[in-house]
């Protein structure tokens, strides 16, 4: 019996990333495809098609990353249980902040499954696209993504589709997160999942979950008879972003009736202009809770909502052709798990560094951050090598210079 081929090498953490994954494809070659993209999507090319992929990672055309996309026997669910599995074992135990939230991109016409024309958050506005329910964790500032599942509206549902609402579907994912053993120290969201009380809020209650979510300004609250709302008095706090800068906010908490087990805050920038001024308000579950906490926890959820935003567009979370939503799965799974590639090198995910991590601070475009965009740019920087090499390859077939390719082989 001949032994199957061992899988190409690509980078030495790439490698060793994508190993814990490596039994759960059927063929070398769907291995090694897998190893391609993750690669791909963490390089510096700034549309991650298919063909732009295959020349950084030296294949001759593309075709084998789309079979791996399209044809390929292996299953997603199975991926994205391995990377929650993995996820769980570094964490060991301690909980995690989790944030709710949807992400939408705009698509021409109606071939793409689950394409309308419908609000697009991230866009502020209604286009024609496609929308997803996310959540994610953020343990100790780096964020990571755990689950997500397509929104299908009515109109464009399959036969054996079930319509479910967006706080449907976020429900739905968080007690999925909860019965694979993910422990939550506060889960946040906007007023879309903060208004959903039968859908969403009932569940967090379920699970005894803390939480603060956003709600309108026209919420309506029951109050019983000879009940007044009370506001009570500004309390100044120092709102802190993600590059640890910060600015003045004040917050008061608003209690219709008498205070009970949930608490109203309105959050402003500036007590003499409003209501003309950035204003928001929030409902909270959450013990002994300052005003304080209220507002950086919440405020968390913005900045950390952004750098996702951010991440998204580096790894190339709307850049697939394809119009069939198993596949268009497929390559957001792949995104999740080369996104947490990335977290696991922050000191916080507690993950071992590259070997040589002393000589390799000395390049001197290494970025000494500790945020995901850091990590990104230093890895990337260690990818460079490869990609470079694979790039200038096919000069190398024309002229033949033996030095060039023995240093680029030492310096990989």
């Amino acid at each position: 019996m001949v032994e199957p081929r061992p899988p190409a090498a690509t980078v030495k953490f790439v490698d060793e990333y994508c190993q814990w994954y490596e039994k759960l494809f059927p063929e070398v070659r769907s291995f090694e495809a897998f190893k391609y993209l993750h690669v791909g999507m963490i390089s510096e090319i700034k549309r991650k098609s298919l063909p732009a992929i295959a020349r950084i990672v030296g294949l001759e055309n593309h075709q084998p990353l789309h079979h791996f996309l399209t044809h390929s026997p292996w299953k997603t669910q199975e991926i994205r249980t391995r990377r929650l599995e993995l996820i769980l074992q570094v964490l060991n135990g301690r909980p995690i902040v989790l944030i709710v939230d949807e992400t939408g991109d705009k698509k021409k016409g109606t071939s793409t499954d689950y394409v309308k024309r419908q609000y697009i958050g991230n866009l502020g506005k209604t286009e024609n696209g496609i929308v997803v329910v996310t959540v994610y964790g953020v343990f100790c500032g780096m964020t990571f993504p755990l689950l997500f599942e397509v929104y299908k509206p009515k109109e464009r549902l399959k036969a054996e589709d079930k319509y479910r609402t967006k706080p449907e579907i976020a429900a739905i994912l968080l007690r999925q997160l909860e019965s694979m053993g993910f422990k939550f120290n506060l889960v946040l969201a906007d007023s879309l999942y903060g208004e959903s009380s039968t859908n969403f809020i009932s569940v967090l209650d379920e699970l005894s979950l803390n939480y603060i979510v956003a709600i309108r300004s026209n919420h309506r609250i029951e109050l019983l008879p000879r009940q007044r709302v009370q506001y009570l008095k500004w309390h100044k706090f120092q709102r802190v972003f993600s590059d640890l800068t910060t600015e003045n906010r004040f917050i008061r908490e608003i209690i219709p009736g008498k205070r009970g087990e949930i608490r109203y805050w309105q959050i402003t920038t500036d007590v003499e202009q409003l209501p003309e001024n950035s204003t928001w308000y929030v409902m909270s579950k959450y013990p002994d809770i300052t005003p304080r906490e209220v507002g950086n926890f919440y405020g968390l959820r913005s900045w950390v909502e952004y750098g996702l935003k951010q991440s998204k567009n580096e790894l190339g979370w709307a850049d697939f052709r394809m119009t069939n939503y198993d596949q268009i799965e497929r390559w957001w799974e792949i995104i999740c798990s080369a996104y947490l590639m990335v977290s696991l090198h922050s000191e916080q995910m507690g993950f071992s560094p590259p070997q040589s991590g002393a000589k390799l601070t000395s390049h001197p475009w290494w970025d000494d951050g500790n945020g995901w965009k850091n990590i990104l740019n230093n890895l990337r920087l260690i990818l460079q090598p490869f990609t470079l090499f694979n790039l200038i390859y096919p000069w190398l077939t024309v002229f033949s210079i033996p030095q060039l390719s023995s240093g680029f082989s030492q310096l990989q």
